[in-house]
């Protein structure tokens, strides 16, 4: 862990040479139209850079040279191995910049630069050298066949693949795309959410460094309805991976019907529940659960628990210890490696938190703690975390993803209640529950709609673990060797003796 303090990242900041360009073919470009946006930090609202705003003449250059490079062979036919190789490198220069990167994604988002760097930036080389050691693991099959026959079934890459990746985690949702779909040898085109695109624009030229071929891996900033519409819609791209909201997800697959029919991989929107029943094993402990899954990263979380369920004979005594809990969480300056709670990435998501807090109010829950703005003579963007008592899970905000430090507290009066609140919703991303009785766990966990479950605990799992959603909340798979599905192709090859 960096030794640094806040004076000290307070200097890096300001001596960071910031890259805003696409990159395409191995090189730093310009957009074709010269298009460019402001990219301010929504620490103080300084601006950090100029970014290159590509569009449709972008995304058909970078395309073309994605193609070129598959076709190529240089990386979609290399030995498992020397991919590995390639990637492993790449893990490694990850880490051997941590601190500017980790100081890129603060910086341009708002989080804080100690979650930047033990969680974002050690997770995603953590995510890339997991994918490129898995590689050459993974086997083909042979079919059982009569003697005089020879049934093979193989993974081919699929080709193209454009990733589109979110704000509140830039590095290393990225890091989950690239890890298998380079392993497995594609060609990619990422594009960065415009609200946070400097950490991917940087590490495209370390991949290259790493040893990846000119044209495998392409990095195009700029806006969704502009160059992420016409990665979308283009009938050479082979494969869409997104994570964002369910409104882009469920426009991504029009798109992709529209074209040519591009698989497309989701990973959307949440409100997950929160589980506590009277028999939990530590309140104390639950409640300290219950604060961080929606303090973290400002609330800016797809598995946020955005909802705590608590069985009514405890709730007296249970929510205090969550208040308590929360005001452990303060938002503060990112760049001070103290701060647990940053600034909202910008000034629209500020307004879309604030916007629901007033509906919360206005739908007759009531505000126990949190519920404004903070430290606004700084020039950023920050809100307090902030618990709402007497939720129905009918309300707005109960219902509606708000990605902010929002918590909604609901209580429930038996296993079978908490279960049909939990799977009340459009999504099913993640759920939590906390119990001392090992067959409730059991049964609860298998009646929640939700893509990961996690038991007296909040947000487990690591590479080895899947991570997708139910219902709403997408399809595919991140992580774990079910990831690699989504960017190859099965083939059978029958073979007369």
């Amino acid at each position: 862990m960096s030794q640094l303090n806040k004076a000290d990242w307070q200097a890096k900041a300001l001596d960071l040479n910031i890259e805003g360009r696409a990159f395409i073919n191995g090189e730093y470009v310009d957009a074709v139209g010269g298009g460019t946006f402001a990219c301010h930090s929504p620490i103080d609202g300084r601006l950090l850079a100029t970014v290159a705003s590509c569009d449709g003449a972008d995304a058909q250059i970078a395309v073309a040279n994605a193609r070129a490079a598959f076709n190529s062979g240089a990386w979609s036919r290399c030995a498992p191995a020397e991919r590995k190789a390639v990637l492993k490198r790449f893990a490694d220069l990850l880490e051997a910049h941590a601190e500017e990167l980790a100081l890129l994604d603060t910086l341009d988002m708002g989080k804080p630069i100690s979650d930047a760097l033990a969680v974002d930036v050690a997770g995603s080389a953590d995510a890339i050298r997991w994918s490129a050691e898995a590689i050459d693991k993974i086997y083909d099959e042979v079919a059982p066949t009569s003697a005089d026959q020879l049934g093979l079934v193989t993974r081919e890459p699929v080709g193209v693949v454009a990733a589109i990746v979110p704000w509140n985690f830039p590095l290393m949702m990225a890091s989950w795309k690239l890890g298998p779909a380079l392993a497995t040898g594609n060609s990619v085109i990422l594009k960065p959410s415009e609200r946070s695109p400097l950490s991917a624009i940087r590490i495209a030229q370390l991949a290259c460094e790493a040893g990846l071929p000119k044209g495998v891996l392409n990095v195009l900033p700029g806006y969704g309805h502009t160059v992420g519409e016409a990665l979308a819609l283009h009938m050479d791209v082979d494969t869409i991976v997104f994570t964002g909201s369910t409104k882009i997800a469920k426009q991504l697959l029009v798109y992709s019907g529209q074209s040519n029919m591009k698989r497309v991989w989701l990973e959307a929107g949440g409100k997950s529940p929160n589980i506590v029943f009277a028999d939990a094993p530590d309140l104390h402990a639950a409640a300290e659960a219950a604060a961080a899954a929606i303090a973290f990263n400002q609330g800016e979380v797809c598995t946020a628990g955005s909802r705590l369920l608590v069985e009514k004979s405890i709730k007296a005594q249970f929510l205090p210890l969550v208040v308590e809990a929360i005001k452990g969480w303060k938002a503060g300056n990112p760049l001070d490696p103290q701060t647990n709670v940053g600034a909202l990435v910008d000034a629209r998501q500020l307004e879309q938190v604030v916007s629901y807090v007033e509906a919360g109010k206005a739908a007759g829950a009531t505000v126990v703690t949190g519920g404004t703005r903070v430290l606004e003579e700084t020039g950023g963007t920050y809100f307090e975390p902030t618990v709402f008592d007497g939720v129905d899970n009918a309300m707005k905000i109960a219902q509606e993803e708000i990605f902010g430090p929002v918590l909604c507290v609901i209580e429930f009066e038996t296993p079978e209640q908490a279960v049909a609140l939990a799977n009340d919703t459009p999504y099913g991303l993640a759920a939590a529950l906390w119990t001392r009785d090992l067959s409730k766990a059991h049964q609860t966990a298998r009646g929640l709609r939700a893509g990961s479950v996690w038991v007296n605990m909040y947000d487990g799992g690591d590479m080895t673990a899947p991570f997708g959603g139910f219902k709403q909340s997408g399809n595919g798979r991140d992580k774990s060797l079910h990831a690699f599905d989504k960017y190859t192709e099965i083939k059978a090859t029958w073979i007369k003796l």
